[in-house]
């Protein structure tokens, strides 16, 4: 197996990159290989072209099959490489190839392919931890759910980018830093590090939140504010304020395959989750320069597809965290993302 790795990283170096989904910069084509009809076993089958963002046909609905027979979740199999499909392909491309978030492509190569099709068996980095447990991978931006350690979800993730800012936020009651009944909005400067260590999830909220590091969609908590949560934008490189972001599709069903008390497993790639211990994320500071320009009843725009509900309904409350203000999962009737905020 490790041989036939290097063959896929050497023919991924020449290949063009793109860093969002849907984006890519290439031209579409279409096959000119006539499509035989899809069988349940698709790894039968050999792929006879390179396929790309906007690509349509058999070949990419068997590439879709494979990756979600493997816990990829590719979205909808429906035979269009598109965005959904491009995040699982990363997805692959970090955990079963170990390639960091840099040097993942947009597109799957014959070579890749036969990779894909192969007998592939993901192992948790930390077996025998609590039946269900969660591995994040920040130098691939990745993440993976093992249930009695077999993968359960693998997904792309983007994490904290490591960059300072300053920035007016909307913060919901019962987030970290309101402690009142209503909503807050005031200038706050933060770091957006996605800390390395070993934690658990500790509470979670159904639907839309506003909190001090942005828009969180169905967010489960681990480490005070830093969740992981649905967003709009989950591009192939860090770009949060120090939460999880996954796929808004992902993030529908993600709460329903963990609970309070799951281990939570952060690495860096430079020392192990344990050598860190459960370090608080940077917790923001007042921004003295700030001035009011927005309201809290901004124009907003409705989610795709969004529900306020969790399939496999709620989780049973077995532990809790000292320092969180609350264990409660109030109701969010609303389904609308304000425009003029960020992703967690």
């Amino acid at each position: 197996m490790a041989a036939v790795v290097l063959v896929v990283v050497a023919g991924l170096s020449i290949a063009n990159r793109s860093d969002t989904p849907g984006v890519g910069g290439e031209t579409t084509t279409t096959s000119s290989v006539p499509e035989s009809t899809p069988t349940d076993d698709v790894t039968t089958f050999t792929l006879t072209r390179t396929l790309k963002n906007g690509m349509k046909g058999d070949d990419v609905k068997r590439v879709q099959q494979r990756l979600k027979d493997l816990n990829f979740d590719p979205g909808r199999i429906d035979g269009l490489y598109g965005g959904d499909t491009i995040m699982a392909v990363w997805a692959f491309q970090a955990v079963v190839m170990n390639l960091p978030y840099e040097t993942k492509s947009d597109f799957v190569t014959p070579v890749m392919w036969d990779l894909m099709r192969s007998d592939v068996s993901v192992k948790p980095r930390r077996p025998e931890s609590t039946p269900t447990h969660v591995e994040v991978y920040l130098r691939e931006q990745a993440m993976v759910v093992f249930k009695d350690d077999v993968p359960a979800l693998i997904t792309h993730i983007s994490a904290g980018d490591g960059k300072d800012w300053c920035e007016e936020v909307v913060i919901d009651p019962g987030e970290e830093g309101n402690k009142g009944k209503d909503r807050v909005v005031r200038g706050e400067c933060g770091k957006s590090v996605t800390p390395s260590g070993v934690y658990y999830f500790y509470m979670r909220k159904y639907g839309l939140r506003e909190s001090a590091l942005g828009t969180l969609w169905n967010p489960v908590y681990f480490n005070y504010g830093v969740a992981v949560h649905g967003a709009m934008n989950v591009p192939k490189y860090p770009a949060s304020h120090g939460c999880i972001r996954i796929p808004m599709f992902v993030s529908e069903y993600f709460p329903a395959l963990v609970q309070y008390g799951d281990r939570v497993f952060v690495f860096d790639g430079v020392k192990e989750p344990e050598d860190y211990g459960s370090p608080p994320p940077y917790f923001n500071r007042v921004d003295p320069n700030w001035k009011p320009t927005t309201t809290t009843s901004s124009t907003t725009t409705t989610i795709p597809g969004a529900t306020t509900s969790i399939p496999g309904g709620g989780v049973k409350v077995t532990t809790t965290l000292p320092s969180a203000t609350s264990t409660t999962v109030p109701v969010v009737s609303t389904t609308t993302l304000p425009t003029a905020t960020t992703g967690g």
